[in-house]
């Protein structure tokens, strides 16, 4: 567990930085996490116990700069505060540490596998997850495991995180009209969760199928009405 040193006045979210101000140097630092936060919207549209932060800063102590993720989830705490929503994610605050952390690595390499894997250790976020689809020889997904104050590498894809609830991998996708490998959250079986997207469409897939068997079944309605004419029978005076 991370050991506050903390002096005796704590700023609060309002009065710190939202983030370091840096900007992304990658679409996919916006998209990957925006992706697993829009499923997450609808996989848990009834609880209000969870927040995942995207570009958002953590602030450990208030005299330090904050640790700013390309995404993170929290568990047991406020989905929303107020209408303003929050400006960054204080611990001090919040007395949750982020259960998930995820670092999207782009063109310049922001010592990933190196000093944030020792920062987010210390702060005590039990799984970190790593994405670089740069990799070749080795898998672009790494997740990794707080097991006796280290990390550990998890096998698979996806992997099953059961603190969470859900598995982390990554498959080829479309999203935001581009095909390409995307993280998507998955149930125990290994069955990916589907996109808003995809979930519109799979509704609409439905509601059409609906409209058919609807339409399919006044079709044999009419033609039985029609028989039951033809042999002199009325079907509207039928007890």
């Amino acid at each position: 567990m991370l050991e506050y040193n903390l002096p005796r006045y704590l700023p609060s979210a309002e009065e710190l930085p939202d983030s370091d101000e840096t900007p992304v140097d990658n679409e996919l630092q916006e998209l990957i996490p925006g992706l697993l936060k829009a499923i997450l919207l609808i996989l848990w549209s009834e609880r209000m116990d969870w927040l995942f932060g995207i570009d958002m800063g953590i602030y450990y102590h208030p005299d330090k700069p904050p640790i700013v993720p390309d995404g993170f989830l929290s568990l047991g705490v406020e989905r929303f505060y107020d209408e303003e929503l929050r400006p960054s994610y204080v611990l001090w605050d919040e007395n949750v540490v982020p259960i998930f952390v995820l670092e999207v690595v782009s063109q310049n390499y922001r010592k990933e596998y190196t000093t944030k894997l020792d920062e987010y250790a210390a702060l005590g976020v039990l799984y970190y997850v790593i994405y670089s689809s740069r990799r070749r020889r080795k898998p672009h997904l790494e997740v990794h495991k707080l097991v006796n104050g280290k990390y550990e590498l998890q096998e698979g894809n996806p992997v099953w995180l059961p603190e969470i609830g859900l598995g982390i991998g990554c498959e080829r996708g479309n999203y935001c009209g581009v095909t390409r490998e995307w993280m998507y959250w998955y149930n125990e079986q290994g069955q990916r969760y589907l996109t808003p997207a995809e979930q519109i469409k799979q509704e609409a897939q439905r509601a059409q199928q609906e409209a058919q068997r609807a339409q399919q079944a006044e079709l044999r309605v009419q033609r039985l009405t029609e028989q039951l004419r033809a042999m002199g029978i009325d079907p509207d005076n039928l007890s």
